[in-house]
């Protein structure tokens, strides 16, 4: 698994004056184990453990951190109506008293295969999922894996939020749609393959601007059969200044963010109130 490290991002977003507190959110970046869910969990444990021991009230995990893309051994590796992911997390937020948002995990429900997140608050209520709804081809998804259809919002340490995964990122109608209902901090979990790394890093700082809103996006380190991943976590302000990123290597990123600058941008001018849906028919 090599070193494990950690950084500590401060004071990195203008506090906007009558602020009351940052949210300190931790940037989870581990090297997924190709189809062994159970070392995975235990990973997954030890890292949250260590989020919360840093500061973090919230905890963002990479996509398919429980399989990986192992996608052709799902009958067998996927999680039962996301049972265990959600009664193994569900207990550390409890008992960490730590929000995560739980990147995302292979689980099958209803005779189907999903992507699918949960976000747990920080006393272990599940209290929003999605499943995600754009299936990347060239990894597969579009054959063994089902679509989401629904947009998921959610309040967490007191930010209204919403989640995608990965190759939504792509799609910024998707995005829009959530921001109407006035999200402030999108949540994306990825395995963004490192020959496309610097179109993840172009992307999520477009959606950050263009929503006026914040962005945590974290991805996997390490290697699958099919692809190498680098890393390149990053959190973005709604200005698209990049306020952390991970590195290359597995470790944890805690970066603060003020819920107020969400205030202070759209002072300025405000997308979603000059908006023109006749238009973009």
């Amino acid at each position: 698994m090599g070193v494990f490290c950690f950084w500590l991002v401060t004071g990195l977003i203008k506090v906007v004056e009558g602020s009351t507190r940052m949210v300190k959110v931790a940037m989870i970046q581990i090297d997924v184990e190709y189809g062994n869910p159970a070392q995975n969990f235990a990973q997954v444990t030890a890292r949250l453990q260590e989020a919360k021991a840093l500061g973090a009230q919230v905890a963002v995990l990479p996509e398919m951190w429980n399989t990986a893309y192992d996608l052709t051994h799902l009958a067998t590796l996927a999680d039962p109506a996301g049972q265990q992911t959600q009664r193994v997390v569900s207990q550390l937020a409890k008992q960490l008293a730590l929000n995560v948002v739980a990147g995302s995990v292979a689980i099958k429900k209803n005779g189907r295969y999903y992507n699918t997140t949960y976000i747990f608050n920080d006393q272990g209520a599940l209290v929003q999922t999605y499943d995600k709804a754009h299936r990347f081809g060239p990894m597969a998804e579009d054959q063994y894996l089902a679509a989401g259809h629904q947009v998921a919002t959610y309040d967490l340490a007191g930010i209204r939020s919403a989640s995608f995964i990965c190759y939504d990122l792509r799609f910024p109608e998707w995005w829009r749609t959530a921001g109407r209902a006035g999200v402030d901090l999108y949540y994306l979990p990825a395995q963004w393959p490192a020959s496309r790394i610097d179109q993840w890093e172009a992307l999520v700082k477009a959606r950050a601007i263009e929503n006026q809103a914040f962005v945590v996006a974290v991805n996997r380190v390490g290697d699958d059969p099919d692809n190498h991943f680098n890393g390149h976590s990053l959190a973005v302000a709604p200005s698209g200044t990049v306020l952390a990123t991970g590195g290359e290597q597995a470790g944890i990123t805690i970066v603060e963010i003020d819920p107020t600058a969400i205030v202070a941008a759209k002072a300025l001018f405000d997308i979603q109130a000059d908006r023109r849906p006749d238009l973009y028919q």
